[in-house]
């Protein structure tokens, strides 16, 4: 789960990662309103969307007054920012934080995540703070320091310190540093986050180090344990299908292309879209109905893929293990009949009650491409979906 910028400082604060002061506002009243409960003369006017770049994109703006604020936070708000993480669609800001200015001597990067080749939670740090920390990687990777936290341990006060020399801090700031990463790691454990990133972190002319922009994402299978963490999910920044599938606990994830998958197992989700790859296709989602999915969570798993106007083909890939096929495919039959299904539909079964679930749908009286094995059934769903776009075409001329 993502959150906004000011829902990660709020986080952050409460773990003692000095954040600066800011107030979120939802109108152009608000934003100048919050600029005058802050004081100073300088203030920051920052777009909330889930996604990085929204400087580039001019959705952060320095003001040197309250009035200024009002007015950044009027052209703001309302607007799309598109940014390479939004799209060309862009995404509509309903929400500036106005935050207070400081003096910055340096910009620098701090970051974790889990490193799954060490199967350590790593912190990395660089100077290149500011940037994208794809390009930065991309491009010269021996600009970012890496430390692997050992979980009986905790991040160690050398391992703070190397990252510290590594940045060529000094001083007391050495010691700021070290307790602004303690405090960091200190939180990603435990709130289970699965990524924190504060870029910039900033050294103060005054030598504090304070996290002027932060990222994080929460591990959605451990949100039950979390229920103040919970609450700060913004629908309005998320897929309406994968909130519909949260809702009748699937696994949807949107992709780029044009076939449907729905199947049972993530292991067997990654292989249907790497033969749909191989096959010379793309997929248009990620959709896992789970190991005991009923004939209700079948249905609506296909209303929510049959929701995207981008797909032209549906595969369905059933292994019936404790899932039986017969449930698979009276599911199918409910919801193609219900949505009024346009698109071809392919069907592999196997497992379970195969032999029942292949006889509901011969007798179901749709238009099913029945498919003998994976191969087989990638290269019908490929086939299918690209005849399907030769049709829109003709209609289109």
């Amino acid at each position: 789960m993502k959150t906004h910028e000011y829902q990660a400082k709020q986080i952050l604060r409460m773990s003692g990662v000095p954040v600066p002061r800011g107030i979120l506002a939802t109108s152009a009243f608000e934003a100048e309103d919050a600029a005058r409960q802050l004081g100073g003369d300088v203030f920051v006017v920052k777009a909330q969307i889930h996604a990085g770049g929204r400087g580039k994109a001019g959705g952060v703006k320095v003001v040197r007054s309250a009035a200024d604020a009002g007015d950044v936070a009027e052209r703001l708000l309302g607007s799309k920012l598109r940014t390479p993480q939004t799209g060309p669609e862009g995404q509509e800001v309903r929400k500036v934080y106005v935050e207070e200015g400081c003096r910055i001597a340096r910009e620098l990067y701090l970051g974790m995540t889990l490193d799954r080749e060490k199967r350590r939670v790593t912190m990395m740090a660089s100077a290149d703070g500011g940037m994208e920390i794809e390009e930065v990687a991309k491009k010269t990777p021996e600009r970012i320091l890496k430390v692997a936290i050992d979980p009986m341990v905790g991040l160690s006060p050398f391992q703070a310190r190397r990252l510290a020399n590594g940045l060529k801090l000094q001083g007391k700031t050495v010691t700021e540093f070290g307790r602004f990463a303690k405090a960091l790691y200190d939180s990603f454990i435990a709130y289970d986050a699965s990524l924190a990133e504060i870029n910039p972190l900033v050294v103060t002319e005054a030598g504090q180090v304070v996290a002027l922009d932060a990222k994080m994402v929460f591990d959605d299978n451990a949100l039950f344990r979390h229920p103040r963490v919970a609450a700060l999910r913004d629908p309005w920044e998320e897929d309406p299908k994968e909130g519909q599938a949260r809702e009748n606990d699937l696994s949807y994830i949107a992709l780029d292309g044009d076939i449907g998958c729905m199947v049972n197992g993530a292991g067997l989700a990654m292989a249907t879209m790497d033969i749909i790859r191989l096959s010379g296709g793309a997929p248009a989602n990620f959709l896992d109905v789970g190991g005991g999915a009923d004939e209700q969570r079948v249905t609506a798993a296909l209303k929510i893929i049959l929701a995207d106007p981008k797909v032209r083909a549906v595969l369905v890939n059933i292994f019936g293990g404790i899932m039986r096929c017969d449930v698979i495919a009276n599911g199918i039959v409910a919801a193609a009949h219900q949505v009024k299904l346009k698109v071809p539909l392919v069907v592999r079964l196997e497992g379970t009650n195969v032999k029942q679930g292949k006889q509901i749908l011969a007798a179901s009286g749709l238009k099913i491409i029945a498919a003998d094995d994976l191969g087989d059934a990638a290269t019908k769903a490929v086939a299918a979906a690209a005849k399907q776009a030769r049709q829109g075409q003709q209609e289109g001329k």
